[in-house]
């Protein structure tokens, strides 16, 4: 999600120490200059042998990137290399093709809330495809994170009233659809589906896990702290070996109106008094955090569902905790169980993994619908000597007793981040998607954050090395055995930044293309990684971004860590999304809020001033919308 730097969370208070104040003071004299050769060379010659891939394992030089680096562009339209081609699909307002009820997109933005909840969401976010027999159909599932109510409504937030609220409820959550090649190659929406399906902020779901019918999560709509309606602001996502969709709830809080005096537990999770910009709560009382304070606590959670059965309510699994989930990625270890990475977008916040208990069994969705309710959840603390370990969010052990605050293990998951604090986790710079390449290493973005090294903020760190980190960076580490292990050793695959820059922390060192703000990422079929940026509307085009131009997707070979520009958005856009079909010879990728103004608000009255992508209509206004990327000789996408 584009933030404008200056109102992204910052809620971690916590006196839990960093890596800056418990590493060597010698160390932390060199790491307290920024970006030095005690950086780039100090880890680099701790972490040789973990960085030291030039080959896989049977010899060949690995993944390679075959395109030529596109130029970086302000332009209002998709740019992407010589011997590709786009198609734009999917965009917000189509309907999914629901079966009798597909009502088509007014230009005017006068659909209906009913319309609405039949029709795509807003703001494209995290997507997969699923297949059940190749490359040539099959599912689309997507997020929706957000709503422009400027561009959603036809006067905007003029007239606030109960419709909108709900319209704009309804462009929030997920859609499902389904897709096929035509002969001719081109992607179209198959309508109508027996597996259309759109999920909404109002979308009847299940709680499980050792957090449900917790006191916490009881309402007075909701006695049994079970039931629970909606999902908003879903962000990234994640795919499990079993076949089901996962997708998170990010920046929840700012859809409620805090009380005049939030208490700890609220604060903490950056409530604050007022609104927080949504205005639900003026026609929907659950979000007014001062009648319902629990309805907060149901939020906030990974969500699991089954694109293939249209009937399966979908759950909230709460052993996976509650954090500002930015994803959530799937690994297996060798003896067959699940582990679930997943990084939280708010400054000086922290980075999850979740360990299954049992083994992920044969027969898909329903032979595994309770695999993600047990298990063990533990936060990451990076050290100074490039190790890492992994702290168990296990109650009863160590500080997390009911004589510190958490009565039992549902406490501890619905206060994840203050278990975190009272663990020592280390506070990290915004951590977001996170992706495992083939040989086995685990990749975190970590988009940025200017708060770093200022007045009464945590100062730099090993793993979070600049301060005003405005460019972000990619940190990686490989568990020691298998993806369940409890240490690790770690280092950063990139700093991102541009060399023309001159403040010595923005400059980075990137081996190829420019990049400011990585975000989304993914590893595709032949082990490259796929980067995607998201710098702020509000920052865009300024200080050390001001010679990137629109956000990107670039390609980066783990191997050598070379990167190369891809594709660039259009004008006001976020990158997001990555998804291919089996073959790797079709990518589906998101474009997110094309046209967004630094205010992260439209005006009504000229809805098409910043971007009028992807229709260029007249009486236009900009839409996300899924790109489908091709080679035009047929060939694998950047090889």
């Amino acid at each position: 999600m584009a933030k404008d730097f200056e109102q992204m969370e910052d809620s971690n208070r916590s006196a839990n120490a960093s890596i800056h104040e418990v590493s060597d003071p010698a160390r932390r004299r060199l790491l307290g200059g920024g970006l030095g050769l005690g950086v780039s060379l100090g880890l680099g010659g701790l972490l040789a042998p973990l960085a030291g891939c030039s080959t896989t394992a049977n010899g060949s030089s690995g993944p390679r990137i075959g395109f030529k680096s596109v130029p970086v562009s302000t332009a209002d339209r998709v740019l992407v290399p010589e011997g590709y081609t786009v198609q734009v699909i999917a965009p917000w307002g189509d309907p999914v093709g629901v079966s009798g009820d597909s009502p088509a997109f007014k230009f005017d933005a006068s659909n209906s809330a009913a319309e609405q909840e039949v029709q795509l969401g807003m703001h494209h976010d995290g997507i997969h495809f699923f297949s059940q027999d190749g490359s040539k159909s099959g599912l689309l599932v997507m997020n929706h994170e957000y709503t422009d109510d400027g561009l959603l409504h036809p006067d905007g937030m003029k007239t606030w009233n109960a419709a909108k609220v709900r319209k704009a409820q309804a462009a929030h959550g997920v859609s499902v659809v389904e897709v096929a090649q035509q002969a001719d190659g081109r992607w179209e929406l198959v309508r109508p589906s027996p597996w259309a399906r759109r999920i909404t902020a109002n979308t009847p779901m299940q709680i499980s896990g050792p957090a449900a019918g917790h006191a916490l999560m009881k309402t007075a709509a909701d006695a049994s702290g079970r039931r629970v309606l909606g999902t908003f602001n879903n962000c990234a996502s994640g795919i499990t070996p079993w076949g089901t969709y996962l997708t998170c709830e990010e920046n929840f809080i700012n859809y409620f109106k805090g009380p005049e005096q939030p208490d700890a537990h609220q604060a903490r999770w950056g409530m604050k008094k007022g609104d927080g910009g949504a205005r639900w709560a003026e026609f929907d009382e659950r979000f007014d955090a001062a009648k319902h304070p629990n309805e907060a606590n149901r939020h906030g959670w990974v969500v699991e569902l089954d694109p293939y059965d249209f009937s399966a309510t979908p759950v909230k699994r709460t052993a996976l905790g509650r954090a500002a989930h930015e994803g959530a990625t799937v690994a297996q270890t060798r003896d067959g169980r699940a582990v679930v990475y997943m990084g939280e977008d708010a400054r000086f916040e922290y980075i999850y993994k979740f360990v299954s208990r049992d083994k992920i069994r044969p027969g898909g969705a329903k032979a595994n619908a309770e695999l993600l309710d047990h298990g063990t959840l533990y936060v990451a603390r990076f050290e100074a000597d490039g190790r890492g370990r992994w702290l168990p969010l296990r109650h009863g052990q160590g500080p997390l007793t009911a004589a510190q605050g958490f009565a039992d293990q549902g406490e501890v998951l619905v206060k994840s981040r203050q278990a975190s604090d009272a663990l020592g986790a280390t506070k990290m710079d915004r951590p977001e998607w996170i992706a495992v390449d083939q040989q086995g290493f685990v990749y975190c973005t970590l988009t940025n954050n200017s708060n770093r090294g200022g007045a009464n903020h945590p100062g730099v760190d090993a793993a979070n090395p600049r301060a005003n980190n405005t460019m972000g960076h990619i940190i990686r580490w490989k568990e020691d055995g298998d993806f369940d292990g409890e240490r690790f050793a770690w280092n950063h695959f990139l700093l991102a930044g541009d060399p023309s820059n001159e403040r010595a922390e923005a400059k980075g060192n990137v081996k190829g293309d420019a990049l400011g703000c990585p975000d989304g990422l993914w590893v595709d079929g032949r082990g490259i990684l796929w980067i995607q940026t998201d710098m702020s509307t509000s920052a865009m085009g300024k200080g050390d971004l001001k010679n990137l131009g629109n956000n990107a997707m670039l390609a980066a070979d783990p191997l050598t860590g070379e990167v190369r520009r891809f594709l660039v958005g259009p004008a006001g856009c976020e990158i997001t999304g990555a998804t291919s079909t089996p073959d790797g010879r079709t990518f589906f990728i998101n474009v997110q809020h094309p046209g967004e103004s630094p205010s992260e608000r439209s005006d009504p009255a000229a809805p098409s001033k910043n971007s009028n992508w992807p229709d260029f209509r007249p009486d236009g206004r900009p839409r996300s919308a899924t790109l489908v990327i091709r080679k035009a000789d047929g060939g694998v996408i950047g090889s």
